[in-house]
């Protein structure tokens, strides 16, 4: 194993007393092309190219000597020390940092970061990047080769957002560039890039926490009737969104269908929850009360026009769906999809039925519950309201928790 092993982090400025140091003792140095070729590398030294982080960090330990290893920006912050301290090598880490890209980008483009979320995408997870743009103001995505800032324009498609595109950041060939997501795709942009998203309607920051304020908008969930305002529908009432969000489990990166919106009852709360939510009716009037709910609860919510199934075909792939409208023949649609959940329910038990065969044929895991709420008036104890309802939910074993 090697003796020491520190991690240098590099913003394209010159190299400070301490990585200098640690270079003139090391033994091995792996980084990119650019880190192996700085003057201050020791002849002597084995280079190890930086491509495969895990087959570097093999070859670091088994080396005998003093390793350093170069990664831009700062290495902790979604960089190689998570990988290094992996305990299937063993390796104890130094670190001399630098200001991540991320930082550096907020920097350029002048703005406060500490309400921003941070994600990273690859080719594996682009779409989860894209849903957290969808649903979120302020957003930088650490990209990379197929998973840039064309891609997230693309994948955008229907939602406005800004991007403030820094490229090279800290060398020589600097840039940054502001368009919108729909010209995002128009042009060639250099690697490596991180692309600053904005838009949408920011609901006010307490500034206590980094990120989205997990306290923002009223406390709880499946929320009461009375804080969505008059007009909900009976298949809206707060009991049957408790158990319809439970089964669901909205979460940030997913991307939520609700089907037949309403009033905007249920979107708002997925929302909440920190997924993106594409909400869908066809009445433009709950298209609109959808709306004014988002505004109101300080959350982004995509609100489609039209009639399901046909309006769900050229809407981008969901993580979980709620079925409130449409029937056996929306459901059967979205199990065509995949989603990995879904829910919906039935006002009788011959509709309940048809729905979890069509489910099940479509290979979903089908649970099915009659639920009823009695709502009591507490000053007399009498009964108020009684809502009766079938909920089904579908879940496919072949998709991820």
């Amino acid at each position: 194993m090697a003796d020491r092993v520190t991690v240098i982090g590099w913003d394209g400025s010159p190299l400070g007393a301490g990585a200098r140091s640690a270079l003139a003792a090391a033994t091995l140095v792996a980084g990119a092309a650019h880190h192996l070729a700085f003057p201050e590398v020791p002849e002597r030294a084995e280079r190890v190219r930086l491509g495969s982080v895990s087959l570097a960090a093999r070859r670091i330990a088994a080396h005998r000597g003093t390793a350093v290893v170069f990664a831009d920006g700062d290495p902790g912050f979604f960089g190689v020390v998570r990988a290094l301290r992996d305990p299937e090598f063993g390796l104890e880490v130094e670190v001399v940092a630098a200001p991540s890209a991320v930082a550096q980008a907020f920097a350029r483009a002048g703005m406060p970061w500490d309400d921003a979320e941070v994600v990273v995408a690859h080719r594996r997870t682009l779409r989860r990047a894209v849903n957290v743009c969808r649903a979120h103001t302020k957003v930088a995505v650490l990209t990379s080769p197929g998973a840039g800032p064309a891609e997230l324009g693309l994948l955008l498609d229907g939602v406005h957002r800004t991007f403030v595109i820094c490229e090279e950041l800290g060398t020589s060939r600097e840039r940054v560039t502001v368009v919108t997501s729909d010209k995002a795709a128009d042009r060639t942009w250099r690697d490596p890039n991180v692309v600053i998203v904005i838009g949408g309607t920011a609901a006010p920051g307490s500034g206590w926490i980094a990120g989205r304020d997990p306290a923002a908008g009223p406390r709880g969930w499946a929320l009461p009737a009375h804080v969505h305002g008059p007009g909900l529908r009976e298949s809206e009432n707060d009991r049957l969104r408790a158990a319809q969000l439970a089964r669901l489990g909205p979460r940030v990166g997913d991307l939520v269908w609700d089907i037949g919106s309403a009033s905007g009852a249920f979107a708002v709360e997925a929302a909440r929850f920190g997924a993106a939510v594409i909400a869908v009716d066809q009445d433009p009037d709950a298209c609109a009360r959808t709306t004014a709910a988002a505004r109101r609860f300080g959350v982004q919510i995509q609100t489609v026009h039209g009639r399901a199934p046909h309006v769900l075909e050229n809407l981008p792939e969901p993580d979980v769906v709620r079925v409130a409208g449409g029937g056996p023949a929306v459901v059967s649609a979205v199990a065509d999809r995949r989603p990995e959940r879904i829910v919906t329910h039935a006002a009788t038990r011959d509709i309940a039925e048809r729905l979890g065969r069509d489910l099940v044929e479509h290979g979903y895991d089908v649970e099915c519950a009659l639920l009823q709420s009695v709502e009591l008036d507490t000053r007399v104890w009498t009964e108020k309201e009684r809502t009766v309802g079938f909920l089904l939910s579908g879940s496919l074993p072949d998709r991820a928790p």
